[in-house]
């Protein structure tokens, strides 16, 4: 029997609305409104009689000040964060708008001032209809401070922040961090915890998409229990990221039994979560290609800015040195679901997101060659066969690229000279 809802799921179901501006503020009001009616259940109640007594004008100032301000102030933010935004798809690339919607500062910022309007709203109506006694109205006062104090300190918190959101710097960080993020769950758990592809695909049934668009996510729980329902073997062919068309086949299916009939395939495809667009929690890929277009874009004759390129390089040979960071060996054999063959991401592939497009458009831009040079060449130093012979291609491609794109002779003698030492370094490195 297949499950409802797995942990991984609900895990990216979460992540996706986060990306949505009006669940916290949606949240945040249904709280605003629930302490107002909440602050009356002190009347009546044995600590009435302990509470000061508030004088009522004091409370209504204090929320008319606060009903007639925070709406304003809601609209400015998010004017702002839309300024933001396309700041953001503009300078650095339009795939980096989903981590910008989902910045945590902006989203508390715009519920806590949303919330705050229809908590000053509600209070001032009900403190209006005498809705409260003289303790309630002590407790309303209290609450009130608390909000006003709340609003400040968020209101503080978020210019700081929005100086920030969208600068290209930024930006380069938030890809960085969610492309790590994606990078490190892949790295402890290289087959999605399936079992390891065999290569070679016996007699079986090829299974498609029934939509065409991206995988975003695989359900490895519901393919295993999918698989041990009909006493079959499931191999993954479409990894997140992937374009699911309809001659691209998602997953391999072999019955033990060989009889293909009355099979429940369309249960099987309900594992796989399409899109119209690729997400970085599940696609490690996604995030090289997203700070690629962002070095790109720095290169074009535009912007004409490699100081940005120099940078994104730098943050790339980070993110791919976590391959080869220890990770725990224990989480990395373990096999959850061993009724599911799944491929794991090819360094290659990787090595292309990251470094086609700057080898490219950086080729006539000698202090990006000499950067490409060393950056590559650190990247071969590690102790990885398959990180080492991708990094060696890409090195040797990129110093192709350079002497064609370059004019004069002392800038390809002088990314010539980059690559040779760089080169020769690694190779006394290996020797040690």
């Amino acid at each position: 029997m297949n499950l409802l809802v797995s942990f991984d799921r609900l895990r990216f179901l979460l992540n996706r609305f986060s990306e949505r501006l009006w669940v916290r503020p949606l949240a945040l009001c249904s709280l605003s409104i629930a302490v107002v009616f909440a602050a009356k259940i002190i009347d009546g109640s044995k600590l009435a009689n302990l509470a000061p007594v508030v004088a009522q004008d004091s409370v209504e100032t204090l929320l008319s000040v606060m009903a007639s301000s925070m709406l304003v102030i809601a609209t400015f933010s998010v004017a702002s964060m839309v300024s933001a935004y396309a700041a953001a798809s503009g300078s650095a690339t339009p795939r980096s708008f989903a981590l910008m919607l989902a910045d945590d500062v902006s989203q508390n910022a715009l519920s806590t001032f949303v919330g705050a309007f229809i908590f000053s709203v509600v209070a001032l109506t009900a403190l209006k209809n005498d809705f409260y006694e003289s303790a309630g109205l002590f407790v309303l006062f209290a609450l009130t401070v608390i909000v006003f104090a709340v609003v400040i300190v968020t209101f503080v918190r978020w210019v700081d922040s929005i100086a920030r959101l969208g600068r290209i710097g930024s930006t380069i960080d938030k890809v960085e961090g969610a492309t790590e993020r994606a990078l490190i769950r892949r790295r402890d758990k290289p087959t999605l915890g399936g079992i390891s592809t065999s290569g070679t695909l016996g007699p079986g049934q090829a299974v498609y998409a029934s939509k065409i668009g991206y995988v975003q996510h695989i359900d490895m729980a519901v393919l295993q229990s999918w698989a041990e329902g009909v006493d079959a073997q499931v191999v993954v062919l479409a990894l997140p990221g992937t374009f699911a068309s309809s001659n691209r086949a998602l997953a391999y299916v072999t019955i033990s039994s060989g009889e293909q009939t009355g099979i429940d395939y369309p249960s099987l495809l309900s594992a796989f979560q399409i899109g119209n667009d690729r997400t970085f929690e599940d696609d490690p890929r996604f995030g090289l290609v997203a700070l690629s277009e962002i070095a790109a874009r720095a290169l074009s004759p535009a912007v004409n800015d490699p100081g940005t390129a120099i940078k994104v390089i730098g943050t790339l040979v980070r993110v791919i040195s976590l391959i080869n960071e220890p990770s725990n060996p224990e989480a990395r054999n373990l096999i959850e679901y061993d009724r599911v063959a799944v491929p794991e991401i090819s360094i290659s592939d990787m090595f292309d997101d990251a470094f086609t497009s700057i080898a490219r458009d950086g080729a006539g831009t000698v202090e990006v060659g000499i950067r490409l040079q060393k950056a590559l060449s650190s990247l071969e130093s590690l102790n990885n066969e398959s990180i080492q012979k991708a990094a060696r291609y890409h090195r040797n491609l990129a110093l192709k690229r350079a002497c064609k794109a370059l004019d004069i002779e002392e800038d390809i003698a002088t990314v010539k000279n980059a690559a040779s030492k760089n080169a020769d370094l690694t190779l006394n490195q290996d020797r040690n």
